[in-house]
């Protein structure tokens, strides 16, 4: 079943469970927002989240600028500041996927589908092999920064610690969708296994990457 949802789409990939601030300042999203704080249950307030296809702008190509599977999010804290722009929290919900998309409104919308979580459970072997992976990831992005990063206790549930590694590791807005569009958590955490392997490798063939931002969500551990 399809519903319309408003839209606010991003230069990133947003996850179901991930906090995320954001900065709202273009009239079209500020009018997102207001039509948001109309809503007087806050659990009603959600809104999705597509991201920008790299190279494109969302404009009159509409709907072929965005990726087609996006994230569900909702409208938790708001700042309004004097020159109209707001300082917003949001968190993901669930994934969607976009049907199509209304630009002819204040702001852009879309038929959206929610699309169910993955129920199947996991071999604990796939998990602890993510898990393992992202210790050793941490580890070599420590040793480079010289301080120690990314620590904290991680979550036990499989599908939630799917997000929150996709959400923490440096990964390119690609790796970052395919990531999204995976079907079911056992695939995520395979894939992710790969991609920290793969980012381990790079990290210790160039040693100098810059490694500022080692976190680039809401999420944190403690």
């Amino acid at each position: 079943m399809t519903e319309k949802l408003p839209l606010f789409p991003l230069n990133t990939v947003l996850f179901p469970g991930i906090t995320i601030p954001l900065h709202v300042f273009e009239d079209r999203y500020r009018a997102l927002v207001h039509q948001l704080l109309r809503i007087d249950d806050p659990a009603e307030r959600v809104f999705g989240s597509c991201a920008i296809r790299e190279g494109y702008e969302v404009g009159e190509r509409g709907g072929q600028s965005l990726h087609r599977i996006g994230c569900v999010l909702q409208l938790t804290e708001v700042t309004q500041h004097p020159d109209g722009s707001f300082d917003i929290v949001a968190v993901g919900r669930s994934r969607l996927r976009l049907d199509s998309l209304e630009s002819t409104g204040e702001f852009l919308a879309g038929e959206i589908e929610v699309l169910p979580d993955d129920e199947e459970s996991v071999d604990p072997l796939i998990t602890a092999r993510a898990l393992q992976a992202f210790d050793d990831y941490r580890t070599v992005l420590s040793q480079i920064r010289g301080e120690e990063v990314l620590s904290g206790d991680l979550p036990d549930d499989p599908t939630y610690l799917s997000w929150v590694l996709a959400a923490t590791c440096l990964l390119t807005l690609a790796q970052r969708q395919e990531l999204l569009e995976a079907t079911d958590t056992a695939l995520r955490l395979a894939m992710l296994t790969e991609m920290m392997h793969e980012e381990i490798r790079a990290m210790q063939a160039l040693p100098s990457l810059p490694a500022t931002e080692v976190s680039r969500t809401g999420w944190s551990p403690n």
